[in-house]
């Protein structure tokens, strides 16, 4: 494989970290996502028992919430730079984070931006939205018309940093495990 850092990425319940899983269940080097712990520690501290899409709601510093979700995905990054695995995979890379502050409409500065023209991923491979495997729990919050939005967020955020994002059939997690290493082999 030429390629050595990937990121599989899409909207809440398309089924992406069930790839990473099976990636690495297949001996692959994947880093998870952190956001759903960090979610779930924002609620549990937060003042709002309402069922809500943006987590955001239940921390006091939104801003602060994503430099630090933007920092540990940074970290992530770095990490896998010192590796000795042929590839990494990344369940979400560093351009989500302003993906998601897009959708959410919240701004930013050099601060988010310039770690995604840095930090460059050498493939983007998105799961689409997937109603018939879409399900909400506690951390992911989102309904599926707002995974839609997320999803077009996601796209047109890796598209602005000059990526050309691999739109992951819905298939069986094997066949779309397959279809991941397969397009790394032709890259």
């Amino acid at each position: 494989m030429n390629t050595n850092k990937v990121v599989i990425t899409g909207a809440p319940g398309t089924g992406k970290t069930s790839i990473i899983n099976g990636l690495e269940n297949e001996g692959f080097h994947c880093f998870h996502e952190i956001i759903r712990d960090m979610t779930s520690k924002a609620k549990k501290e937060g003042a709002s028992d309402n069922f809500v899409s943006n987590p955001l709601v239940f921390v006091d510093d939104a801003l602060q919430f994503n430099k630090d979700l933007l920092s540990r995905r940074t970290l992530h990054f770095k990490k896998a730079m010192d590796m000795d695995v042929p590839v990494s995979f990344f369940d979400r890379g560093i351009p989500d984070v302003l993906a998601y502050m897009d959708f959410f409409e919240q701004e930013y500065d050099n601060e988010f931006i310039v770690p995604c023209k840095e930090n460059r991923y050498d493939a983007i491979f998105i799961a689409p939205p997937w109603k018939e495997i879409y399900i909400s729990d506690n951390e992911r919050l989102e309904t599926f018309e707002e995974a839609e939005k997320i999803h077009d967020a996601l796209i047109n955020t890796y598209i602005r940093f000059g990526y050309n994002p691999i739109l992951v059939p819905k298939n069986t997690v094997s066949e779309r495990i397959a279809f991941v290493l397969a397009t790394l082999n032709q890259a």
